[in-house]
């Protein structure tokens, strides 16, 4: 890689800001297009909503932020990094990452290499992506511009494990493509560079990476419910199979977010396409996806009755980072509202005029007491909180439900209310 070509990255959210960032930072030309004006806004004022760099992160490096896509026309290399949902059926749904690719064809120059990072289904950046391009742009696909594949492995809100300290897979057109990429991504990356054989394996490493944490989690999250049904803690009973050497601990809990409760659908799709029936992978998911449900069945059942009153506290998809996409505490809330129960919600990372867009009742701690407190989504403000923080939002003889067994549950107990987790 020479210096002085120019990157573009299209989508600028949890992937694609910290990855132009990375290469801003080596001293690429460097490019972030984004259709949301307001995000572009924002960037040029130092501020990312996703809180994945800071302000002076933003400061440290020259990055030309645009929300109009002829800017796409600059750069040698074009990323694309835009997020592959599924929809209300869980099918999934590419139509964002086919319009960007539209634009990307439209204003790309000859000799271009556009890369995807997006999780897709193996065979989409060369069967469905490669010929957008083509018509877009007029061009041929291997002659006139070429496709590279780097999936994405960015886990939203973990200041660790980063782009630069996580191993990036890359694959290729062409050989010469590929290693083009290996160099240019090696120049940020310093945990080091797999280079996949072809851009169908790539693509399959990165759905699978996914599916196994989702099945993994699956697992223990059967063996949770199972625990429930015979009354003892599945957090007892992951400490002591955990005594064994070789035991894989996961903890139980709600499965959503971007990657882990979409990716295997990706996966599913594919193999309807082959003629293939998956039975792993889409068991896996049915029991992830039944969870909510099940936390809603316990706390009704342990209220003893519907018309009382619960705060749930935690609404994204995971504890610290502001995303909410596919978080499964919604189901958890309809699902209470639907067994009688009134609900009120809360989030550090919601404002309540966001939450009542949401159809639902903002409340706080400070409102209570409530018949029950739901602890799903363990943020710092409700560790900082703490157990006696909880207690004293619920009334005498309350729930206190713990989804992730952070809490002091022999203190909840001995302070005269119900102590309960998955």
């Amino acid at each position: 890689m020479k210096p002085h070509q120019t990157i573009c990255v299209v989508g600028l959210g949890y992937v694609g800001l910290p990855l132009a960032h990375g290469f801003a930072k080596k001293g690429y030309p460097t490019i972030g297009y984004d259709i949301d004006e307001k995000r572009i806004a924002e960037l040029n004022a130092g501020h990312d909503r996703t809180n994945e760099l800071s302000a002076k992160e933003l400061r440290e490096v020259t990055i030309n932020f645009s929300a109009s896509p002829k800017v796409i026309a600059d750069a040698d290399i074009v990323i694309v990094a835009l997020p592959t949902p599924v929809d209300e059926s869980n099918t999934p749904d590419i139509a964002i990452l086919k319009a960007g690719t539209q634009a990307v064809g439209e204003h790309m120059k000859k000799g271009t290499i556009v890369v995807f990072e997006s999780t897709v289904w193996p065979g989409t950046t060369e069967d469905i992506c490669g010929p957008i391009l083509e018509k877009a742009s007029g061009m041929v696909c291997g002659k006139d511009f070429f496709l590279g594949y780097s999936p994405e492995r960015i886990n939203p809100g973990d200041k660790k494990h980063r782009l630069q300290t996580i191993v990036k897979v890359v694959s290729g057109q062409t050989p010469d493509v590929l290693e083009t990429l290996a160099a240019l991504y090696g120049s940020v990356v310093e945990a080091g560079i797999h280079k996949a054989p072809n851009i169908k394996v790539a693509e399959m490493a990165k759905a699978i990476e996914n599916a196994q944490r989702d099945l993994n989690i699956a697992y223990i999250n059967e063996i949770a419910m199972f625990c429930g049904k015979l009354g003892i803690a599945s957090k007892d009973v992951l400490d002591a199979a955990s005594t064994k050497w070789n035991f894989l601990r996961f903890s139980p809990g709600l499965v959503g977010g971007h990657c882990i409760g979409v990716d295997p659908y990706y996966l599913v799709e594919k193999a309807k396409e082959l003629g293939m029936e998956t039975q792993v992978i889409t068991a896996g998911r049915a029991v992830n996806e039944a969870v909510a449900q099940f936390v809603a069945d316990q706390v009704h059942a342990a209220l003893g009755q519907g018309g009382t009153s619960v705060l749930v506290l935690g609404t994204t998809f995971k504890e610290d980072v502001p995303d909410t996409r596919n978080s499964k505490s919604g189901d958890v809330i309809v699902a209470l509202k639907k067994l009688g129960h009134t609900v009120a919600v809360h989030d550090p990372y919601m404002q309540p005029a966001v939450i009542e867009r949401n159809g639902w009742t903002p409340g706080t701690l400070e409102g209570g007491p409530y018949d029950a407190v739901v602890l799903l989504v363990p943020h710092k403000e409700y560790r900082s909180v703490g157990t006696e923080g909880l207690i004293g939002a619920t009334k005498n003889g309350g729930l206190v439900y713990d989804l992730k067994s952070i809490l002091d549950g022999a203190m909840i107990t001995k302070a005269g209310r119900k102590y309960l987790a998955l």
